[in-house]
C-alpha cells in the first residue's frame, strides 16, 4: 500500500555499496585486525589527498589494478602498516540488503531511479564482486535502475559535482527535483549544494524511514 508520491520529486538517485549492501568498512575493519592496524586505518588512508590518492586514481580508471596494488601499499606503509591494494579490493563487496531492493522497486513505480557508484575495474560487474553468484545478484539489482553511472567508466567520481550534474542531465531532471542517498557525508555535500534532497544512510531501517518521509510513500517491506 502506498500514499501519494511527492509531486516535487522526479528522480531518486542511489549510491550502491553501503546502501544496497552492507558497508565495506565492516570488512575493512576485519582486514585491519588481521594485519594489526587500528580500526578505520584504511578509511584514514583514503581520506589523505582524496582527489589524487591511489583510491581516487583507481576509481576514476587512471591506474591499473597492479598500479593500485603498489600505490596503496606505499601509502599505507607510510602510515605504519603496509596493506597491498589487492587485499583491500578483495574485501570490497558486501552482502545485499533485500529490503532496500524492494524499496527500490516501489520507488521505480513512481519516480525515475538511478545509481551513481564509485567503483573500480575489478571483480565482476558494478558491485566488484569476486564471487560470480554474488555478482549475478548485484546484476539483477542493477537491471532495475533506469540509469547506472559508474566512476570507472565516466572517468570522474563522487564527490566531483560533475558526476551528479551528468547523471541529472542523462535523466532529464533538475537536481532540485532529485533525492540522493549515500552512506558518506562527503558524497552528499555536493549533491545538496546542487539542490538535491539528501539522505545519509546510517542503517537500513533509518534509510527506509527517511526515504518514506521525503517521497510520501509507505514501504511495507
Amino acid at each position: 500500500m502506498t500514499q501519494s508520491a511527492n509531486p516535487k520529486i522526479e528522480a531518486i538517485i542511489w549510491d550502491f555499496g553501503g546502501v544496497f549492501t552492507s558497508s565495506p568498512f565492516e570488512a575493512f575493519n576485519v582486514l585491519e585486525a588481521e594485519v594489526g592496524a587500528p580500526k578505520d586505518f584504511i578509511r584514514g588512508i583514503n581520506a589523505v589527498n582524496p582527489e589524487t590518492n591511489a583510491w581516487a586514481q583507481f576509481e576514476s580508471n587512471s591506474v591499473s589494478m597492479d598500479d593500485f596494488d603498489e600505490l596503496f601499499a606505499a601509502e599505507s606503509e607510510a602510515k605504519g602498516h603496509r596493506i597491498p591494494g589487492k587485499a583491500v579490493i578483495a574485501r570490497l563487496s558486501g552482502t545485499l540488503r533485500p529490503r532496500m531492493v524492494e524499496v527500490l522497486k516501489i520507488c521505480k513505480q513512481h519516480f525515475m531511479v538511478a545509481c551513481i557508484t564509485n567503483n573500480v575495474k575489478a571483480g565482476h560487474g558494478p558491485g566488484m564482486d569476486t564471487d560470480q553468484a554474488k555478482a549475478n545478484s548485484v546484476a539483477s539489482v542493477m537491471e532495475i535502475f533506469s540509469l547506472v553511472v559508474e566512476s570507472s567508466k565516466e572517468g570522474i567520481r563522487k564527490p566531483n559535482p560533475e558526476i551528479y550534474t551528468r547523471t541529472c542531465e542523462k535523466l532529464g531532471v533538475s537536481p532540485t527535483k532529485a533525492v540522493f542517498l549515500d552512506d558518506l557525508g562527503i558524497n552528499l555535500k555536493p549533491a545538496k549544494n546542487l539542490g538535491m534532497q539528501t539522505i545519509k544512510v546510517l542503517g537500513e531501517d533509518q534509510a527506509i524511514a527517511d526515504l518514506a518521509k521525503v517521497t510520501g510513500l509507505t514501504f511495507d517491506v
